[in-house]
């Protein structure tokens, strides 16, 4: 069996070939980046594999590919691969609302996988984030409304987005590389481009994937999306209005029992998510739980939440999906 990793030196490339390693996935490796990577070399399970470049016969001698490449490189190679009968994992948004294509995070929906015609897709990173730590409560009372706020690592905008944060801590003049504006020392409320009604591309996702993933085309939901000054972990702040009255205790109970879940939850011991706590692990962390006091029925529930976004996010998603693929 051959893995291929399409765009293998990307921040999320590099990820994926981490994950495959510490997660003992079987076959060989194939690392497929652009012609200005090729010849560098990357240790896999010590061993040295050199980068190739990604054309139309990469995949000839691939079983198995993730892909960590932008949308318009995606459609450029995804016919190559289907043309090989290749089984691929997609992080890029490019198919993600395809019909044919399940959009799975496997601690919720895994059976979907079950549904594709070669190609899974891997949903966007704040909302695998979002519906791991919201999946069990959404069993127990029901979700007919969420109000998200994202808090979101510049690793979401790759490897210059790291770049431009670890240069401008040191010298705020550096211009950015990554987005419209400095990132240090500022919090920047635009994640992808504004539509007409003045909601931005990664502020649909929430809404669009969330009723995908859950299958319930009824889910309503308000998102704003903020670039911060943080390396690799998204946070975000929910709200959720549920159809029957919530119960904060049992809550709790859920997510401490939860898949892909940690419960840090005793504020007044100062025990609560943070995105320094979830760089580089696979769990998400769920905290602050509190019932909405504006709400008299007592149906909604506002927490917090925190997960690397390099990982669980994008790339542990994919590997995750693909080791249910292989087995």
């Amino acid at each position: 069996m051959k893995i291929a990793i399409v765009g293998a030196t990307g921040a999320v490339g590099q990820q994926m070939l981490q994950c495959l390693e510490e997660r003992n996935v079987p076959g060989e490796l194939k690392l497929l980046a652009s012609a200005r990577s090729v010849g560098k070399t990357f240790t896999y399970k010590g061993q040295e594999i050199a980068v190739e470049e990604l054309c139309e016969d990469s995949f000839q001698d691939v079983d198995y590919a993730l892909g960590a490449t932008g949308n318009d490189i995606t459609k450029k190679w995804m016919p190559w691969a289907q043309k090989n009968h290749v089984i691929v994992v997609d992080n890029s948004s490019a198919y993600r609302l395809d019909k044919d294509v399940p959009l799975v995070i496997p601690e919720i929906n895994p059976e979907d996988i079950q549904n594709h015609h070669g190609l899974i897709a891997n949903p966007n990173c704040a909302t695998i984030i979002a519906l791991v730590a919201l999946n069990a409560l959404r069993k127990e009372f029901g979700i007919k409304r969420m109000i998200v706020s994202t808090y979101q690592a510049v690793s979401g905008a790759g490897v210059k987005g790291i770049h431009d944060l670890e240069v401008q801590s040191k010298d705020p003049s550096v211009p950015s590389t990554a987005f419209p504006y400095q990132i240090a020392y500022n919090l920047i409320p635009q994640i992808g481009d504004f539509d007409d009604q003045g909601i931005s591309k990664e502020e649909w996702k929430m809404q669009n994937e969330g009723r995908k993933i859950w299958h319930d085309e009824n889910l309503l939901v308000s998102c704003t999306c903020v670039r911060v000054p943080i390396f690799r972990s998204h946070s975000e702040s929910i709200f959720i209005e549920c159809e029957k009255e919530v119960d904060v205790e049992k809550a709790r109970a859920l997510i401490n029992q939860a898949a892909g879940c940690v419960l840090k939850d005793d504020p007044k011991k100062g025990i609560y998510p943070m995105p320094l706590d979830t760089t580089n692990q696979d769990l998400v962390y769920v905290g602050r739980f509190r019932k909405d006091i504006s709400d008299p029925t007592g149906h909604s529930l506002s927490l917090f939440c925190c997960g690397d976004q390099i990982r669980k996010g994008a790339a542990t998603n994919a590997v995750q999906i693909l080791q249910e693929l292989i087995k």
